[in-house]
């Protein structure tokens, strides 16, 4: 991939205390002090892993005020950080029976997530419209909806781990298939699609000046059958190691220049506005951290030479296919080309 990844929720709590909420057209005060210092409380045990205890706590908010889509919101939301979408969907649609605006409240996205990952797709297509957006007409015949043409985006894998943003297509509000070729520290896989969350946590943009959302994601929703190969090359020009990415892609598969799409940035960097470009050129990139001797573009800079003929090349493609692939490379051009140690890392 060309452009910047990392190597290195929908929405959280509503503010529930704006406003006077209206159930049915009427008034209804605010919630009671115990419902807040429960709700309060059920949050930071949230920031603290501790979801078991949060839940005990949101149950009693939910049992405390009945009438408030909140209460149920909170729970929705509860039960998608622990990926209990049974639970997520059931509180979900509590909440959205509660609402008193017809369109873009975050508890039909909490909703459409749910019903995605149960593949549950009349009501995933039933959630995207109540908040707004219009599903096509064409589905399979299960009934998951296609053509929704969200255009590109980038995800966040395994984020609250060694996260790694890697570019993908969005095949509807929640989904994102894989199309850069992951590291095998995040245990993806080219072609894969993965569930993600609804509020970006950063973008990223390009050099025409468009820019891209960074989405975090929250499960494996559709493995790969692909695995992902390193190799290490010898190309004497750019021209010769895209001529390898090329030929990948002609095959179906991909194959990526590590040693130039990786780069290593801190926590804060990754999940600003960034450019997707790596820092190639005169100027290096003050947001790169990589070092000398290790992946990304300043680590294989020499001085005085931008191009360093040994890359660092992930590829994806059967291993029926791979070695052929490599060979079918060199042999267009022997004496620019070559590659050794190839291993199969994930």
């Amino acid at each position: 991939m060309s452009g910047g990844r990392k190597r290195h929720s929908q929405p959280t709590e509503r503010n529930w205390q704006a406003g006077i909420v209206r159930i049915f057209g009427k008034g209804r005060h605010r919630p009671s002090a115990s419902w807040r210092q429960a709700t309060d409380r059920a949050f930071t045990l949230i920031g603290d892993g501790r979801y078991e205890d949060a839940g005990a706590l949101l149950t009693r908010a939910a049992d405390l005020e009945p009438w408030l889509s909140e209460s149920w919101f909170n729970l929705a939301l509860l039960h998608k950080f622990r990926h209990d979408w049974e639970q997520a969907r059931t509180a979900g649609l509590r909440a959205v029976a509660l609402l008193d605006r017809d369109t873009g409240a975050p508890d039909w996205w909490n909703v459409g997530i749910a019903a995605t990952a149960l593949q549950d797709w009349p009501l995933a297509r039933r959630a995207w419209q109540a908040y707004g957006l219009r599903p096509p007409g064409a589905a399979t015949d299960s009934g998951e909806p296609l053509g929704m043409e969200l255009g590109s985006a980038a995800v966040r894998l395994s984020p609250e781990g060694e996260a790694e943003v890697v570019w993908g297509r969005r095949l509807d509000p929640a989904r994102v298939e894989v199309l850069s070729i992951p590291l095998p520290s995040s245990g993806r896989r080219w072609g894969e699609v993965v569930l993600h969350d609804g509020v970006p946590h950063g973008e990223r943009t390009t050099a025409a000046g468009h820019a891209y959302p960074v989405f975090d994601e929250i499960e494996l929703w559709a493995p790969s059958p692909v695995p992902t190969w390193v190799v290490l090359l010898e190309a004497a020009t750019e021209a010769d190691r895209d001529a390898l990415e090329q030929l990948a892609a002609d095959a179906g598969f991909a194959a990526e220049d590590w040693s130039s799409s990786v780069r290593l940035l801190c926590r804060m960097c990754s999940e600003s506005r960034m450019p997707s470009d790596e820092g190639d050129g005169e100027h290096l990139d003050p947001h790169d951290h990589s070092e000398p001797g290790h992946p990304g573009p300043l680590g294989h800079r020499t001085d005085g030479q931008l191009w360093v003929p040994e890359r660092e090349c992930g590829v994806a493609a059967p291993a029926s296919l791979v070695r052929g692939l490599l060979d079918g490379w060199v042999a267009d051009s022997p004496d620019s080309r070559d590659w050794r140690d190839l291993e199969e890392v994930c």
